[in-house]
């Protein structure tokens, strides 16, 4: 559920510098040395964390069970974001389920089909975000 709060700026900061602790890994990372599913679980972090500062900014926040889909949802409000970028978040937030609660790898095909669509997602979420401060 989304709900309606105060926009936090500095909330929002704090949230962006784990953000690059965590981009600072995966950008990094020699994807032929970790698992591809570890890659693509921290490509989903960033992006649902980003969609989090992103609806913060705008004074709302996700709750409860369906938490997560909602954010990846929240992002359909902007202009930036086309149906196949959302289905595309929404379906890395299912591997990811896949992945965590039911130990599924995500397949190794996935990332080198998918990542430069991750990446513009990423960079498409961080210029809202920029805009916003």
């Amino acid at each position: 559920m989304i709900i309606k709060v105060a926009p936090d700026k500095e909330k929002a900061k704090s949230m962006s510098e784990l953000i690059k602790d965590r981009e600072k890994f995966v950008f990094s990372a020699n994807i032929s040395e970790i698992s591809p599913t570890i890659i693509a679980e921290n490509y989903y972090e960033i992006i649902k964390e980003l969609a989090s500062i992103l609806a913060l900014l705008d004074g709302f926040k996700a709750t409860g069970e369906s938490a997560h889909k909602e954010l990846i949802r929240y992002m359909a409000n902007y202009k930036e974001f086309s149906e196949e970028e959302i289905i595309l978040a929404d379906d890395l937030r299912i591997k990811r389920n896949k992945s965590c609660y039911e130990g599924k790898r995500i397949e190794e095909s996935y990332l080198p089909n998918k990542k430069e669509k991750l990446l513009l997602i990423i960079d498409k979420l961080k210029i809202l975000i920029a805009s916003k401060f």
